[in-house]
């Protein structure tokens, strides 16, 4: 069967960076779905964008769909036939609709009942016939923003200006938004012109030649090599931030670096807010020595060739001097801040308009804080520490600096309050509760910023809660999830088993009560919060790599420490390569399904014991009782499994030899009794019953 090549461009206003390589992503999946579907086989999927254009080839494409037999099923053969073995209208109908006849019927059981079968030969449709069908494949792509444009219905991440698909060298009549498609496309906005793609095997080099490389690793490989080439040259070290790499790399076609200079003197600036104005504000990248001392340099990344560079430079160098005068000029002006004075201004910053201002959100986290840090039974001078930090840590929001930087706070606020001469412990929680500001970035390190951290997101996870604003399906716009993320990681690292996720939020939800904050019920948010903590520790530990049913067994008792959670969930994690632990988890299993059966609570009577096997289930249980709690609160899990696992012997025996259920209904109930107390003890690993076990 012949193959030809599928080429597919669609050519855009310039779209937003950070919609680039995803969209070109999604393009090449539904291409992908779509050629699965129909049975198409292909080679490969070659995805390619630029800012302008979103396009895939598919290599290798078939001409046509395979010619396939395919087993259809219909009637059952009561209803097919009659008595006498004459086809009845059902059946002939059915043949029908399959276009074959009564004489290619045959039966075949299925659960113990015969059905009319048939087998139809279909023969497969020519590709070309089914591309038309790319209009809805490219009109279903879905972007995080559209826009409309012109008179046209459809919406977009940007207008279409043309299109270009290619089966081989034939034109695929498809049409979007008034836009036919064609065999031609354009270069460079400035340096390229319109030409005609012969065939989709020319697709690259035919743009390269308009001063376009479609490929945007090959785009990305061109500016991390040519930044090597100028750190060597110059003798500089150019750090190359990927997130940065990626976004100037979905902003040009042709990418050509070239470096510029600033006064030295702006070097006396804090680097955070020159590294900032580089890369936040003019995606530049910073130059350091090989010692790694920030330089008086920058290198950018231009659309085009290498000419006039020079003239290039000067104008990157204006912007950038402006930028950086106005960050001298801010920064001289917040030396005359006041903290205190500062923290006063934050009570006409509105947080939200049900929840209150900044300035009470902080004063609230003050008292959450102090309250976590007795749980932890902090020192008295940490603990001032702790007061000091949490009643100004977001003081550098009314600074200039911050409002004109936002993503500086809590960095120019660590450097203000040293500045202002407070303890460096509460100057670095000021800059630490903020952390982990993305999911790749680091938990706080110090026991300060990460208390600050933990009661600053809690609060604002739960207040949000307590008023109804809660994330549904990809809407979150206060990045909840993000920062009850956070909180499970930085609980996780700092290990503190004292502290109960539950219980906090109990406090909070507590607390906006007495403040009329909470607009709900108390225990309904209470739940809703701990399923959505839930789901971020199940996130937690199928990252850690833990299987499901363990994730649920773990998962079902109430939410404490999460550092006990994790560790339980590892230790059943290793503890279920052992060969004996499926006859463990059936053993420990059957006492708790027995349990349930207890009603009420009753002490257990060992003058009602009958047997011996009573009585060595009962010493275990004591012994058990004893040891297991001390052996839990020193985080030795590894130990409490295998305290649980030396039941097996003696549950099985117990088992084997006794009925709890016996007609004698005072036994029965200290059995019953027997097994709900021993059900307890095991039951502080988890549920065993959400275990599988083969």
């Amino acid at each position: 069967m012949a193959n030809r090549d599928l080429l597919i461009e669609i050519g855009l206003e310039e779209m937003p960076a950070r919609f680039v390589t995803s969209s070109m992503n999604q393009l090449s999946d539904k291409i992908k779905e779509w050629a699965t579907e129909h049975q198409l086989s292909f080679e490969q999927i070659l995805p390619y964008s630029t800012p302008r254009r979103l396009a895939i080839v598919v290599k290798n494409l078939s001409e046509k769909q395979s010619d396939v037999t395919i087993e259809a099923k219909g009637p059952a053969k009561k209803i097919a036939q009659d008595e006498d073995g004459n086809w009845s209208k059902a059946a002939q109908g059915f043949v029908r609709g399959q276009g074959v006849s009564v004489d290619d019927i045959f039966f075949k059981e299925i659960n113990g009942i015969e059905y009319v079968h048939v087998q139809k030969h279909v023969k497969g449709k020519e590709t070309s016939k089914l591309l038309k069908e790319l209009t809805e494949v490219i009109t279903s792509l879905h972007f995080p923003k559209n826009m409309r444009w012109a008179n046209e219905d459809l919406r977009y991440v940007r207008p279409i200006k043309w299109l270009t698909v290619l089966f081989g060298e034939e034109i695929v009549p498809v049409e979007i938004a008034n836009v036919k498609a064609n065999r031609f496309t354009y270069g460079h906005r400035f340096l390229g012109e319109k030409v005609t793609i012969a065939s989709p095997e020319k697709y690259v080099e035919t743009l390269l030649g308009q001063f376009v490389i479609v490929d945007s690793m090959e785009r990305k490989e061109a500016i991390r090599s040519q930044l090597a080439i100028l750190g060597d040259e110059n003798g500089w070290s150019i750090p190359v931030d990927a997130d940065l790499l990626e976004e100037v790399n979905n902003l040009v076609e042709y990418p050509t670096a070239l470096f510029g200079n600033f006064e030295e003197e702006y070097l006396s600036l804090p680097e955070e807010v020159l590294i900032t104005s580089m890369k936040e504000h003019q995606r530049y990248f910073p130059v350091k020595s090989k010692e790694g001392q920030l330089l008086p340099h920058f290198v950018t990344v231009r659309n085009g060739n290498h000419e006039h560079l020079d003239v290039v430079a000067r104008g990157n160098e204006k912007v950038l001097r402006a930028r950086l005068s106005d960050a001298a000029f801010f920064y001289k002006e917040d030396e005359k801040l006041v903290i205190d004075e500062a923290v006063a201004k934050l009570d006409k910053i509105v947080f939200h308009e049900e929840i209150g201002t900044t300035g009470t959100k902080v004063k609230r986290v003050r008292a959450f804080a102090e309250h976590i840090a007795k749980q932890l039974e902090m020192d008295d001078e940490t603990l001032q520490h702790v007061l000091r930090a949490g009643a100004i840590y977001k003081f550098d929001l009314v600074s200039q600096m911050v409002y004109e930087f936002p993503e500086l706070q809590g960095i120019m606020g660590e450097k203000y309050a040293k500045a202002k001469g407070e303890a460096d412990v509460v100057a670095v929680a000021i800059n630490e509760h903020y952390m982990p500001r993305s999911a790749d970035d680091n938990t706080p390190s110090s026991d300060i910023g990460a208390l600050l951290s933990i009661a600053d997101k809690l609060d604002t996870i739960a207040s949000f809660f307590a008023i109804g604003v809660i994330p549904t399906g990809s809407q979150d716009p206060y990045a909840l999830r993000r920062q009850a993320s956070g909180v499970v990681h930085t609980l996780l690292n700092k290990g503190w088993s004292t502290l109960s996720l539950q219980s906090l939020l109990q406090y909070l939800i507590d607390e906006y009560k007495n403040v009329e904050i909470l607009k709900r019920d108390k225990e309904e948010v209470l739940q809703e919060l701990l399923s959505f903590f839930g789901l971020r520790m199940k996130n937690l530990l199928q990252e850690e790599n833990v299987r499901y049913d363990i994730i649920d067994a773990v998962l079902s008792l109430p939410l404490s420490d999460v550092s006990s959670i994790v560790t339980k969930a590892k230790v059943l994690e290793e503890k279920k390569q052992t060969n004996n632990f499926k006859g463990i988890v059936e053993s420990l299993s059957r006492v708790l399904n027995i349990a349930k059966k207890a009603v009420g609570e009753h002490e257990i009577n060992p003058s009602l014991f009958k047997q011996s096997e009573e009585e060595a289930l009962y010493a275990a249980y004591k012994e058990l009782q004893e040891s297991i709690n001390i052996t839990i609160e020193e985080q030795r899990f590894s130990d409490a499994f295998d305290m649980l696992a030396n039941l097996q012997q003696t549950i099985d025996a117990y088992f084997d030899n006794i009925m709890v259920m016996t007609d004698e209904e005072e036994v029965k109930v200290n059995r019953l009794a027997q097994m709900a107390k021993l059900a307890s003890v095991i039951a502080t690993f988890g549920d065993w019953n959400k275990i599988l076990v083969k």
